[in-house]
C-alpha cells in the first residue's frame, strides 16, 4: 500500500469489464478507495469487486446525473468506453460526457484509456472515435493521462477452439510484426499513473507488453499447448466475409502500417506480461479441445 492512497477515492468506469476491472483491482491492491461504476451492481463481476473492497454504484455513461453522483467526493477517475457496444457517435458522446463531468467536479487526475496509434490518422472508426475523445480531454484543460493500449492478448480467447484444433487463421503475412498487451497490464499502468501523478500528468503513451511476428505467435501457441499450431494465411476477401468491414480494415492496417510502441521502453517502466506468460497464466498450457 502506498501511504496516503486510502484518502484518495478513484471512480472507475467500465468496472465490470476487462480494462476497468483490471484497473479497479490494481488500485485496491495499492490501497486506494475505489468506486466502481456499473449498470448492474448485482452481476457477478460487480459482486466480486465489492468483495475486494470496492464501493459498487449503479450508473450509466449515457446518464449525466448518474455520472455526477458517482464522481461525488472523488479525487481521480478512470474512463473507458466500448465502441463495439455503442458505435462511433455514442462512444464519443459517452467519453465527452464523462470528461466534462469530471472537469466540473474538479477531478485532480483523469486517466483515459484510448487505443494504440489513435493519434496517427488511421481512418479506423474505433480508433478515430477515441481520438475525438482525446482531443476533447485536451481542449477542456482537465489534468489528464492518456494510455493507448494495443491488441489485447485476451482477444485470442475468441479464437481458442480453432487454435486448440491446430490453426491460427488470419489474413496477415506471416512476418507481420504484431504487438500485444495483457489487459491486467493496462490496469497496472493506470494505477502507476495515479501513484506518480506529477510524472504522468499530460502524458499520452502507447503501451504494449510484447511483440513478435504473427508466425512466431503461432509458434508460441505450439510451445505452450504442447502440439503443433500452424499459421494459415486467409485471403483478405474471406476474412472480410467472416469478420466484417471494421475488423478487415483494422487487420489491413496492421499489415500495412501497424503499431509502433517502443516495447523495451515500456518494459523498463513496468514488469509487463509476455505473450507466453499470458498463455501459461490463462489455461492454455497443455490445453485440449473440448
Amino acid at each position: 500500500m502506498t501511504n496516503g492512497n486510502q484518502d484518495r477515492l478513484i471512480l472507475v468506469t467500465g468496472a465490470t469489464g476487462k480494462q476497468g476491472g483490471a484497473t479497479a483491482r490494481h488500485l485496491i491492491d495499492r490501497g486506494y478507495r475505489v468506486r466502481a461504476l456499473t449498470r448492474d451492481a448485482g452481476q457477478g463481476a460487480a459482486r466480486e469487486l465489492a468483495g475486494l473492497g470496492a464501493e459498487v454504484v449503479e450508473g450509466d455513461l449515457d446518464d449525466r446525473e448518474s455520472i455526477d453522483r458517482a464522481l461525488e467526493g472523488a479525487y481521480g477517475a478512470y474512463s473507458v468506453q466500448n465502441f463495439w457496444e455503442t458505435g462511433y457517435d455514442r462512444e464519443v458522446e459517452q467519453g465527452v460526457r464523462m470528461a466534462d463531468a469530471a472537469r466540473e467536479r474538479g477531478i485532480e487526475h483523469f486517466v483515459y484509456s484510448s487505443v494504440g496509434s489513435a493519434h496517427r490518422d488511421t481512418g479506423l472508426s474505433h480508433f478515430e472515435s477515441k481520438w475525438e475523445i482525446e482531443n476533447h480531454i485536451r481542449d477542456i484543460g482537465i489534468p489528464y493521462t492518456i494510455f493507448r493500449p494495443v491488441w489485447f492478448m485476451e482477444n485470442w480467447e475468441g479464437f481458442r477452439d480453432y487454435i486448440l484444433a491446430g490453426t491460427v487463421a488470419l489474413p496477415l503475412d506471416p512476418d507481420t510484426n504484431f504487438q500485444q498487451i495483457a489487459v491486467d497490464d493496462i490496469g497496472a499502468y493506470a494505477a502507476l499513473a495515479f501513484d506518480e501523478r506529477d510524472e504522468w500528468l499530460g502524458r499520452e503513451v502507447d503501451i504494449a507488453g510484447d511483440e513478435s511476428t504473427i508466425g512466431e505467435t503461432a509458434e508460441t501457441f505450439s510451445r505452450v499447448i504442447g502440439r503443433p499450431v500452424e499459421y494459415t494465411q486467409m485471403s483478405w476477401e474471406d476474412y472480410r466475409s467472416t469478420a466484417g468491414d471494421e475488423y478487415h480494415d483494422m487487420f489491413r492496417w496492421f499489415q500495412d502500417v501497424g503499431y509502433d510502441v517502443d516495447v523495451q521502453a515500456r518494459r523498463r517502466e513496468l514488469g509487463l506480461t509476455t505473450f507466453e506468460q499470458y498463455l501459461r497464466q490463462h489455461g492454455w498450457e497443455g490445453a485440449q479441445t473440448e
